[in-house]
């Protein structure tokens, strides 16, 4: 059964977004120094809040605030009220801290029920969660939000690829959890033991934590006969649950408005930008206690679209991030768009990396790719190079490697290899 809120009218969701954005902003300024001084900069208060378009006059937070305000200064609450702290990994520099009240906990597992059952999920199914535990946000999100729906939890985290498959089979899971690359790991270690995924238990996959296209869906589905389904979120909004891809739709993630609030800017300028538009992606929790946050920028590149399957709005399919966009010799590319060229040509795997390098004065790129262990191709290094100048409008080296070649992720897959020097 669907929670009230899911089949709200639009008015009615917006209103109840309007009164708690406000509750929000009071909150934020009251509580957090950081938002006291950035809204105080920009001439704004939480009183001139007055409709949903308002919020737009009040600045933006970044990833590079919270990593300035390490550890706690982005906490709203005593620290005595803090029942739980996640972090990024922090490879990048200092990582991102966030904090939940019991409440946020709830919440958090109340919105990943709600996007288990929108993926197909129902009580008493068992759920394969193969997310990490620990400080990711993936795996204990994804665990609670199973176990409030009511279904039983496999915690096996990420890992040890061959007990995953020995599980899968064991325990007959309904449902797996899972970031894509990951998901393509254990199908080739299905492959490896000689097992037809398509003859497990499996019925749904949720993957998230990373950008994937529509071709690795069809490759995934094909290999498995799952409903592959696409889970959004970030740990600075909440972890896990954000958004959520409905089974019986497939054409984006609804996005739990009343709990979450989205805007589109122009990535470059800061500028609003109109429903439809590409953009990048910024949130504004509505009811978070611990660490509200305000317009947080979260480099994701999306459209925003009418709902569907819900009357909460939808955001496209992540088609990649701005800071993981690659720009070879003025053409932005992104490794999403050499993904599904990868998937066009049958001898390659979705296997791959892109390594930027400057032998010279001008950047160049090279795809690095692995061959399918029983596909034969003229050449399929030629295939891809001109599928990629075709599409891409780049010209780049592409190096067939054979299988189990690239490193494998466990987590994230490592697209892009910078090996250009540092100025």
């Amino acid at each position: 059964m669907l929670d009230p809120i899911e089949t709200a009218s639009p008015d009615e969701v917006r209103a109840l977004q309007l009164t708690r954005l406000r509750w929000t902003l009071q909150h934020a300024y009251d509580n957090v120094p950081f938002y006291r001084r950035a809204f105080d900069a920009a001439g704004v208060h939480p009183g001139d809040c007055r409709t949903l378009d308002d919020l737009t006059r009040f600045p933006c937070t970044t990833k590079q605030d919270l990593r300035d305000n390490y550890p706690y200064g982005m906490f709203a609450v005593p620290r005595s009220r803090i029942a739980r702290i996640h972090a990024s990994s922090g490879t990048t520099g200092r990582p991102t801290v966030v904090g939940y009240t019991q409440r946020d906990l709830d919440t958090w597992a109340e919105v990943m029920a709600r996007s288990i059952r929108a993926a197909g999920g129902r009580p008493g199914h068992r759920v394969h969660i193969a997310y990490g535990y620990g400080l990711f946000t993936g795996g204990l999100g994804a665990h609670y939000g199973a176990e409030r729906l009511g279904c039983t939890v496999i915690p096996v985290s990420g890992g040890m690829t061959e007990r995953q498959v020995r599980l899968i089979v064991d325990f007959e899971p309904d449902i797996i959890m899972v970031t894509p690359s990951y998901m393509l790991t254990i199908l080739d270690e299905f492959a490896r033991q000689g097992i037809d995924p398509r003859s497990t238990s499996l019925k749904v996959g949720m993957f998230g934590a990373e950008p994937w296209t529509e071709d690795m869906r069809r490759e995934v589905e094909a290999r498995t006969g799952i409903d592959a389904v696409d889970l959004y979120g970030l740990s600075e909004v909440i972890g896990p649950g954000v958004s959520q891809e409905c089974a019986e739709t497939k054409d984006g993630l609804h996005i739990w408005e009343d709990h979450f609030y989205p805007e589109i800017i122009d990535p470059v300028s800061g500028a609003p930008l109109n429903d439809g538009s590409l953009g990048e992606l910024v949130f504004t929790s509505l009811t978070k206690e611990a660490m509200p946050i305000i317009r947080y920028r979260t480099r994701d590149l999306t459209r925003l679209l009418p709902g569907t399957a819900r009357p909460m709005r939808r955001m496209e399919r992540i088609t990649g991030r701005s800071d993981d966009m690659m720009i070879v010799r003025g053409v932005n590319v992104f490794p999403t768009q050499i993904e599904e060229l990868i998937l066009r040509v049958p001898a390659l795997a979705p296997h791959y990396q892109c390594v930027l390098s400057r032998p010279s004065r001008l950047d160049e790129l090279t795809v690095r790719v692995e061959s399918r262990s029983a596909a034969a191709a003229d050449d399929p290094a030629h295939t891809l190079r001109e599928l990629i100048k075709q599409n891409v409008g780049v010209s780049a080296r592409v190096e067939v490697v054979p299988p189990d070649t690239l490193e494998r992720s466990i987590g994230k897959a490592r697209r892009i290899v910078d090996n250009r020097p540092r100025s």
